[in-house]
């Protein structure tokens, strides 16, 4: 009788055509990308050394502010709105000086949300209307500026030199914004009545402080994990032949928190929610089409993402904690907006390229019912098709977790004609 192949030790060519199998496999299950380093320690790149979290580093090429501000603020619905371009990255100065983008006086003007309060604005305004938006927003900046500078000498300076002029250039723009809707639709109502602004201090969101929670807290004992949704009790992935759960017999490099590739992530996953509490979200209202570098506006809708964790990536924060659920089983972190342009409707663009447009949103708001957040775009540089996508990230810029594979993640996207 034939002995059995099985029985066999297996040649060296035998070896690696499993070694290679098992590669290939990693790649598609693993997502990592480097064949290369995994079959061969010696073809392994060497890799400098990164600087510890919080230490200031020189950021990705595209991934600070053409205006050099990291971070933007706006006054929405009682609420600082804060975007991080770039993941949070910022130039070494920015960086080594403490700023944010923002005033440093612990105080910033704080003005009604004007897009927000507008109504479906017709095609033909659009032009007009995105406008005299970027125009507020730069008035907003230019008084937050003076705030910075001369905010010192006292209340009744700053309300007689900067809210009170302000407040006359936000009504010539709001009524030349009345004029263009009113031109060509429904005459928009009580825009009048949001010129005047306030000076608010930044130190918190506006809207109070999430509890932080921590595993073990109520989160994970509270029916999330131990209520039957792992199995009641089966250890995850029995008999699926599982490849890997950690990185121990990785042969890449530990991953630190910077934004760098062919490393293997130890930090556990976290925490996930109940499928009804799962975030989602919805790019409510956009434009169709929009001129070259002309600024426009997006409006996003989610539902149960509480938006106050943002660990900046740029400084150490990537893939640093695991997701975090509130006491009410809420997702805690932010989400992301990003335009790219299309060089191809037939073919998928090429990932590694950066954005036109990109910014981190997290305000201290969202949680089991929906809310909106406006996010400014300054304009888009190149004509063509633009994708814009909206998608949530935990704390530490995860696509958050569900508890069924067949969920839709927390996303959306929307096509605009750049011309």
């Amino acid at each position: 009788m034939r002995r059995s192949t099985r029985a066999r030790r297996p040649s060296g060519n035998a070896r690696s055509k499993r070694l290679l199998a098992v590669v290939g496999t990693l790649a598609v299950f693993g997502g990592v990308v480097a064949v290369t380093q995994i079959s061969s320690a010696q073809d392994r790149r060497t890799n400098k050394p990164r600087p510890a979290a919080g230490q200031c580093v020189e950021p990705s090429p595209g991934a600070t502010a053409p205006s050099g501000g990291s971070t933007s603020r706006t006054w929405q619905n009682g609420r600082w709105v804060r975007n991080h371009w770039g993941d949070g990255q910022q130039s070494v100065p920015e960086c080594e000086d403490g700023k944010d983008g923002t005033v440093g006086t612990g105080t910033a003007i704080a003005c009604p949300d004007v897009a927000a309060k507008l109504p479906q604005v017709p095609d033909r305004a659009r032009a007009e209307v995105d406008r005299n938006l970027a125009q507020l927003q730069t008035q907003i900046a230019e008084a937050d500026r003076r705030l910075a500078a001369e905010g010192n000498k006292g209340e009744a300076f700053i309300r007689n030199a900067i809210l009170q002029p302000l407040a006359g250039k936000r009504r010539a723009v709001l009524d030349r914004i009345t004029t263009a809707i009113d031109r060509v639709g429904p005459r928009p109502q009580g825009l009048a009545q949001l010129a005047q602004c306030q000076v608010r201090p930044t130190g918190n969101n506006g809207g109070g402080s999430t509890p932080t929670s921590s595993p073990g807290g109520g989160n994970n004992g509270g029916g999330n994990n131990g209520g039957g949704n792992n199995g009641g009790g089966t250890e995850p992935g029995a008999g699926l032949g599982v490849l890997a759960n950690d990185c121990d017999e990785s042969r890449l490099q530990p991953h630190d928190g910077f934004q760098t590739g062919n490393r293997c992530v130890s930090t556990e996953f976290g925490e996930v929610g109940a499928a009804a509490n799962n975030p989602s979200l919805l790019i409510t209202q956009f434009p169709e089409q929009v001129g070259q570098n002309q600024p426009f506006t997006l409006r996003v809708s989610t539902r149960n993402l509480v938006r106050d964790r943002f660990l900046a990536a740029g400084q150490g924060g990537y893939y640093v904690e695991s997701s975090l659920l509130n006491d009410q089983g809420l997702v805690r972190g932010h989400f992301h907006t990003a335009c790219r342009m299309l060089n191809s409707l037939t073919a998928p663009p090429e990932p590694q390229e950066v954005p036109a447009f990109f910014v981190a949103t997290e305000d201290g708001g969202g949680g089991a019912q929906p809310d909106e957040v406006t996010i400014q775009v300054p304009g888009l540089p190149q004509s063509g098709t633009a994708q814009c996508s909206v998608w949530a990230g935990d704390g530490s810029h995860r696509l958050p977790m569900m508890e069924r594979a067949n969920q839709t993640p927390a996303f959306d996207s929307v096509r605009i004609d750049v011309n």
